[in-house]
């Protein structure tokens, strides 16, 4: 992290909030937060003050933020963890990943589980001493899940699974109490529950119920006395609305929603994180990888159809944070949803506010990220062209910054 005064200079920037550009601004910067913005024709620090960054021609918006994300280890092909991978590989895997997804310009991210215990915690532990680069992380350290549920690992037989593959598997109210603890302890800070059966998991359907609302309410109830959210995994109508219900912070996915789950999730100030991309990338690569025919089925009765439940809920007015499953499709490529955001209701200033300002909310982290504001951190993404009419643009940054550190920068060269 810089440490240096810096100023960020030139170009235009946004306000996710407003829609509002401002043009010549300058950030100061220090210790990786902004201290002052700088209006045009303000007086900038004297030559040698600080370094500089000079954005000139370029868009600016605050960092991306990506609330479904999933950085440890190699891509989910078929819904089969890795049982035989060891940590050391699914953490150097998670590595690479990390880096991938911040010069997409994704500067945060919510893990929103690992098969592998507490691994995103130990990711992010290296990204904050500065060891390895990689977004800001808010961690579920693991997924609670039942039995046999579509966050366990069940192997193949006579293969035994290490007990840090099953740390988020809970059997009743006391169990559930023990693991969120456990998993907040452990550095956890936010908590996922798997309330439905899952797409790429074998053996679950989308609409089954596998957690019903008095465990759910048990982990909402003790993640709120410890100071953390909840995200609810619930594809299924039914799931939806007892994760709503029971107080979650965010139903992630929501593939089958119905009208009395969008009424739920309005009620209770619910966020929904829909991940519109990835039923594409599933059906292409299952296709042409031959991936099990079940799960190519629940993957066609449930895109289309989440597609439309997230116009729905968009009209009706369902809070909305960007998340995209990344790790399910390969990281980097997560601006790509922006478009599909835009396809199916959102305006592209709308798109971007749920990656960011929204997003931040969602989270509980408006004071760190979202917008480039006094107090922030200056984490930034810049491009060409402008990404309030061309969501598009926000695919391919020219520069990247994290607390003022530029982590990419294609800039083109001037005349």
């Amino acid at each position: 992290m810089a440490t240096d005064l810096l100023l960020v200079n030139g170009g235009r920037f946004l306000d996710p909030a407003t829609g509002a550009w401002q043009p010549d601004v300058g950030l100061i910067v220090r210790d990786g937060r902004i201290e002052a913005i700088l209006g045009p024709g303000e007086p900038r620090p004297a030559d040698g003050a600080a370094r500089v960054i000079d954005l000139a021609g370029l868009s600016v918006l605050p960092g991306l933020i990506d609330a479904h994300a999933h950085l440890i280890g190699r891509l989910e092909f078929a819904g089969i963890p890795a049982i035989d991978e060891t940590a050391e590989t699914e953490l150097a895997a998670g590595v690479a990943n990390a880096l991938a997804t911040l010069r997409a310009g994704f500067t945060t991210v919510r893990d929103v589980g690992t098969y592998r215990g507490l691994l995103d915690v130990e990711l992010r532990r290296r990204i904050e001493r500065g060891e390895v680069s990689g977004p800001r992380m808010q961690c579920a350290g693991a997924m609670i899940t039942r039995p046999g549920g579509g966050g366990e690992v069940t192997g193949e037989p006579g293969v035994a699974i290490p007990p840090e593959l099953r740390l988020g598997v809970v059997r009743d109210a006391a169990d559930m109490r023990r693991t969120v603890t456990r998993l907040v302890e452990g550095g956890a800070d936010v908590i996922k529950l798997i309330v439905t059966g899952a797409v790429l998991t074998r053996g679950t359907a989308v609409d089954d119920v596998e957690l019903e609302a008095p465990l759910v309410e048990v982990a909402v109830r003790t993640a709120t006395e410890l100071g953390v959210f909840v995200a609810a995994h619930a594809h299924g109508a039914r799931g939806i609305r007892v994760a709503a219900k029971s107080g979650v912070r965010s139903v992630e996915h929501g593939s089958l929603i119905d009208d009395a789950g969008i009424t739920a999730m309005v009620a209770h100030e619910t966020w929904l994180v829909a991940d519109l991309y990835d039923g594409d990338w599933i059906d292409e690569i299952g296709r042409r990888d031959g991936w099990p025919a079940a799960t190519l089925e629940k993957n066609a009765a449930t895109t289309q159809a989440q597609r439309d439940g997230f116009g729905r809920a968009l009209r009706a007015g369902v809070r909305m944070a960007y998340g995209t499953d990344s790790g399910v499709y390969p990281h980097g490529l997560n601006a790509r949803q922006l478009a599909y955001l835009v396809r199916y209701g959102m305006r592209p200033i709308e798109a971007i506010r749920a990656a960011t300002v929204d997003a931040a909310e969602c989270l509980g982290w408006s004071d760190r990220v979202g917008r480039l504001a006094v107090g922030r951190f200056a984490d930034f993404v810049a491009v060409y062209g402008d990404p309030t009419v061309d969501v598009t643009l926000l695919e391919r940054p020219a520069v990247v910054g994290k607390g003022g550190d530029i982590v990419r920068d294609d800039r083109r060269p001037r005349d």
